[in-house]
């Protein structure tokens, strides 16, 4: 039977000393040995190839491994904290292999991309704590699955967008269609009829997420076409919808357009000459919950078979400030309260 739970991502003090590892850039994983258990407990975070550096999902979450690492005193390499990144789809299994090989005590599967992969590889290693973002595997006891509840999230950015819309016209434009960006379309929705049901949302989604220019060309026919609040989660592709309102606000300062950010503070994507575009952004505390299952390994108690779910009430998912006016931030805490106590439910796909 699936078990689910919920945990708060609240870091507390450790007894234990950890140390994180992976490879990253500098291929330090694919060095011969082995981590010594008895000294260290260590953790490889493998992302998809849009990179760490996306500005969005895998970045967000190797910037909070970072912070944590560096807050115990660890240093970036095979006995520290790290990385390794694909370079194409073809690479999952190999760098799930290389990681667990080197002995890796926990291996993180950045998103849905690696669950083939991790199918296959978490049952050749049955002494590795595997790791999986956005996916539930609760078949497997040695893999413990961290969905993010981020329709909640994206509900507080529709409510925003409904409130901040001048022309009633809004988007959303999306990576790759899976569960979890359904997630983010549904609560996206959702969330702006609620706030303000003469808005009309209009859907695209790029087919991947590391493709900014199709991202810029799909944004730039959605403003053509009269919206002026568009809402990505897409990944490096999402960096093409910065791109497109960027150049459209340079060249007309007074046309005022807006992107909603996700997955981390997307302020400094959102920079142009007299200010910036991002008028708020989602986030999702990745980093966070790998810091968590990273102590929970290391007091032995790592929730294999386990889905560990991470919503607002867990401070999993959250929403920024950024530009919002003051009556779009009531509204929103309101219905934030709204989700917490569970008043109303948020649709995790969506209707069509």
């Amino acid at each position: 039977m699936k078990k689910q739970r919920s945990l708060s991502l609240i870091v507390v003090g450790l007894s234990v000393s950890l140390v994180l590892g992976a490879c990253g850039a500098n291929d330090s994983a694919n060095a011969s040995g082995s981590s010594d258990a008895s000294e260290v407990k260590t953790v490889g975070l493998v992302s998809d190839f849009s990179g760490i550096d996306d500005k969005s999902f895998n970045q967000a979450a190797w910037e909070g491994l970072q912070a944590w690492g560096k807050e115990q005193g660890m240093e970036k390499g095979i006995k520290g904290y790290d990385y390794i990144q694909a370079e194409s789809a073809s690479d999952y299994t190999m760098n799930l292999q290389t990681l667990s090989n080197n002995g890796f005590d926990t291996v993180v599967a950045m998103g849905f991309k690696l669950t083939e992969a991790l199918t296959d590889v978490a049952p050749e290693y049955p002494e590795t704590n595997f790791a999986i973002i956005d996916v539930e595997m609760p078949s497997m006891d040695n893999v413990a699955s961290l969905v993010f509840k981020d329709n909640e999230s994206a509900f507080l950015a529709g409510v925003a967008a409904g409130e901040t819309t001048i022309s009633n016209q809004v988007g959303f434009i999306g990576g790759q269609e899976s569960e979890a960006v359904d997630r983010f379309e549904a609560g996206f929705i959702q969330g702006v009829k609620m706030s303000n049901p003469e808005a009309e949302v209009r859907v695209e989604y790029v087919g991947s997420f590391a493709d900014s220019a199709k991202g810029k060309a799909i944004a730039a026919a959605m403003y053509t076409n009269g919206a002026d609040v568009i809402y990505q989660a897409a990944g490096d592709s999402g960096n093409g919808v910065f791109s497109e309102a960027k150049d459209r606000m340079n060249a007309k300062p007074n046309e005022k357009l807006w992107v909603i950010g996700a997955d981390r503070d997307q302020t400094e994507e959102g920079q142009y000459n007299d200010g910036s575009v991002t008028l708020t952004s989602t986030l999702k505390q990745t980093g966070n919950a790998i810091q968590d299952i990273a102590n929970r390994s290391a007091d032995g108690e790592f929730p294999g078979g386990e889905v560990l779910n991470y919503g607002l009430a867990e401070d999993g998912v959250g929403l920024t400030e950024g530009q919002l006016s003051e009556e779009a931030l009531k509204k929103i805490t309101e219905f934030k309260q709204q989700i917490i106590d569970e008043t109303i439910s948020i649709a995790e796909k969506p209707e069509n």
